[in-house]
Order: C-alpha cells, then sequence, then structure tokens
C-alpha cells in the first residue's frame, strides 16, 4: 500500500448515498444521490424508500466518484463504509456492496462509526486535528458532544439529546410553519427576514449542570405559540426566534465542555453545522472565550462519502486492523466503537 493510500468511502445511514474518495488528507471526489425529493411528501424519511434508493444509486455514484478522481478501481487501496449508527436497511445497502468491493478489488474493508467520521471530515478543509478538541454535532438523527482525544482510538460522550434531535426540532418546526422539508434550509432562509428576539422561546436544559440537549418541550413552545396567533403569525420572526434558542442552547453547551476539559479547540459538523445563524455565533462565542473553531464547509457537514473515506484514511495511517467480511450494521452503534 502506497504511503498515502487511496481510500474509497460508501456512506448509507440516511436517505443520500454518499461516496467519497480520498488520498491523505486530500479530497478527490466526493459525489452525493439523494433519494430527498422522494420523501419530502411523507415530511420525513421513509427507511424502506432510503434502503430500496441506495440499491439504484450505489453502482453509479461509486462509478460517478472514480470519473471525477480519475482513477480506476485497481487504483483504491481501501474501503470504508458507515457501518453505524442509522437506518438498518439503509446501513445494510452500504455495508454489503462494501464487502463485495473489497473482495473484488482485494483491498481491506474499515466499517466506521457515521458520527467519529462527521469529526474526521474536517480534516479535508482545515489539516490534522488537534489533539484533544471538542465535537458538536448536530443533524437530524443526533446532538452530541463529544471529547476526541484521537479520532481513530478514542472519541468519549459528554452529553446527547434526551428526546428531538436539533435536525429533528427543525424539521418538526418547519411543518407546523408550512415550510418543506428538510426544515433546517428553509427556517434559516426564513429566520434572515425576522428578529431572534421577537420571541422568547424556552432553552430546555441550558443551565442544569449537564451536557445533555432537549429540544422537546421548544417544539411544543413553537407550535402552541403558531396555533395561538392563527393567520396573524410572523413566520420570519418564529423560525428565527427558534433557531436562536437552538443555537443559543448548543452554543452554550459547547463552550461549557470546552472550558469544563480544558480544551481549546471545538469543531462542530452535522447537517445542522450548515446553519448560518449557528456557524456566525459560534464564531462570536468562541473568539470571545479564546477557543478555535473549525466547522467544515456546508458540503461537508451534511451526510457524505468524504467523511467516511477520510476516517478510513485515518485508521490506515494508524495501522489500526481492518474490519473482518462478517461485519453487522449496527443501527445502534455507540459512539465510543469508532471502527469495528
Amino acid at each position: 500500500m502506497a504511503d498515502e493510500p487511496i481510500v474509497l468511502g460508501i456512506e448509507t445511514s440516511c436517505d443520500e448515498t454518499g461516496v467519497g474518495i480520498v488520498r491523505g488528507h486530500t479530497l478527490l471526489a466526493d459525489t452525493i444521490a439523494s433519494s430527498m425529493d422522494e420523501h419530502a411528501r411523507f415530511g420525513g424519511v421513509v427507511p424502506e424508500v432510503a434502503s430500496r434508493a441506495h440499491l439504484d444509486a450505489m453502482a453509479p455514484t461509486v462509478e460517478s466518484a472514480l470519473a471525477k478522481a480519475g482513477l480506476k478501481f485497481s487504483d483504491i487501496d481501501a474501503i470504508a463504509v458507515t457501518a453505524g449508527p442509522g437506518l438498518a436497511g439503509a446501513l445494510l445497502v452500504g455495508v454489503a456492496a462494501a464487502k463485495a468491493y473489497s473482495v473484488g478489488l482485494g483491498v481491506p474493508l474499515y466499517g466506521v462509526n457515521h458520527l467519529a467520521a462527521h469529526v474526521a471530515v474536517d480534516q479535508l478543509e482545515h489539516g490534522p486535528l488537534p489533539e484533544p478538541c471538542m465535537a458538536l454535532l448536530v443533524s437530524g438523527g443526533h446532538s452530541s458532544l463529544l471529547l476526541v482525544p484521537d479520532v481513530t482510538r478514542e472519541v468519549i460522550s459528554l452529553g446527547s439529546t434526551v428526546d428531538d434531535a436539533a435536525g429533528e426540532a427543525f424539521d418538526k418546526v418547519a411543518r407546523v410553519l408550512g415550510l418543506p422539508f428538510p426544515g433546517g434550509p428553509y427556517i434559516d432562509r426564513a429566520a434572515r427576514e425576522g428578529r431572534g428576539d421577537a420571541i422568547s422561546f424556552p432553552r430546555g436544559k441550558v443551565d442544569d449542570g449537564t451536557l445533555d440537549f432537549s429540544f422537546s418541550g421548544l417544539k411544543t413552545a413553537v407550535a402552541r405559540y403558531v396555533e395561538k396567533q392563527g393567520d396573524s403569525v410572523s413566520v420570519p420572526d418564529v423560525a428565527a426566534s427558534f433557531q436562536e434558542a437552538v443555537v443559543d442552547v448548543l452554543t452554550r453547551k459547547a463552550l461549557q465542555a470546552c472550558r469544563a476539559n480544558g480544551v481549546e479547540d471545538l469543531l462542530i459538523g452535522g447537517g445542522v453545522a450548515a446553519n448560518s445563524r449557528l456557524r456566525a455565533l459560534a464564531q462570536e462565542r468562541c473568539d470571545a472565550a479564546g477557543v478555535r473553531l473549525r466547522v467544515p464547509r456546508p458540503g461537508l457537514c451534511t451526510d457524505n462519502g468524504a467523511m467516511v473515506a477520510a476516517l478510513g484514511s485515518n485508521l490506515v495511517a494508524a495501522g489500526a486492523a481492518p474490519s473482518l467480511l462478517d461485519i453487522p450494521a449496527d443501527s445502534s452503534m455507540p459512539i465510543t466503537t469508532v471502527s469495528v
């Protein structure tokens, strides 16, 4: 295997079929086939629809990534795949495909953790990760605070959501406001025309002494407010005030975690990390606290194959043992399991 092996990464944990190719920390290709349009009419991701879409998209997406990178199958040195957490059926498609490519090409297989991959992807834009760093991961399925001494070996959970994840709350509030699915981008857009201090929405668990998150009560408060206002409701003000409540809690807890653990570098990842207000408030508060902030560009925040390839590349470089061909797809894989 070359000094900087070429790793192909496959991501199918939810509704995006992502294939990325990296050499070391250099991104060579990042190709995504999304089934989002097929889920929009249901107001959320339908697991069976997602699994079938992955089956249809897998081979064409791999071939597209190779073409973008100007590579052949014979150039690939290792395969990495999201083995969990995620939707069980969707994960199965990616894991089965990765096993087939591994056997067919005669290269090692690395089954990796979806959340750890969201941490590793930042290296493709900002270089090697500080050790340790703090990671705030926010998406439709996860709101997590992670202490990361070494992304290839040790990821420690400090806090997580006790009910709705941040991205899930965005989707549900968007539905209440009559905005399309997925809700995050539409709330972000509507909020730019509103005031974040227009409505005082609750900040769940903000000063409870833990690093956990809760957004269910906030979601309910927004729904009751909209119902009470009726036709006179200001969608921009509700969107901005809801968004402000979410990002206020996220950034406060993240900086609490940094202070409590003596960590000077904060990384934000996951789909909600593409939110413009979260990025702005995090930068403002990190600057004031003397904490260095790292946030990948929005295209690397949402689920993608590049993040899986990045973590796979880390594992190869660290001399980690490859996965066996009987690895399962683990829908509830704990964050402490970086690779299988």
